[in-house]
């Protein structure tokens, strides 16, 4: 988003994220907390099968880019942080994510260091 964008924000409850192929592409924008990652996890899942669907056939939905922006106490407490990262290197520059950690007391693994923010 830029100054300016026009965005649309949904808290809890519930939703879900379903184009058809004829819906212009859109950037994504997931924000989870804690355990809070697990129906946001799911729709990045989707949105990983609608990029690979499009890599394989060259149809379907044109989907946009997703970034994930997941806050936790602490990197044990990151869940699916080795999926995310997967799914990042799979699709690069179309999946991003920044993981955000707030009482981290040990050292981050070498593997996350540069996704993560925070103490």
């Amino acid at each position: 988003c830029a100054p300016g964008s026009e965005v649309a924000l949904r808290v809890g409850g519930d939703f879900f994220f379903d184009p058809q192929p004829g819906d212009p592409p859109v950037k994504v924008v997931l924000v989870a907390g804690g355990v809070g990652i697990n129906p946001l996890f799911s729709i990045l899942l989707h949105i990983a099968d609608l990029h690979e669907s499009q890599e394989s056939k060259g149809g379907g939905y044109k989907m946009g880019t997703v970034s994930l922006y997941y806050s936790a106490k602490n990197t044990n407490e990151l869940l699916f942080k080795k999926n995310i990262l997967g799914l990042m290197d799979a699709f690069p520059g179309k999946i991003t994510c920044c993981f955000h950690v707030t009482q981290q007391r040990s050292q981050i693994c070498k593997e996350l260091q540069p996704h993560v923010t925070g103490k």
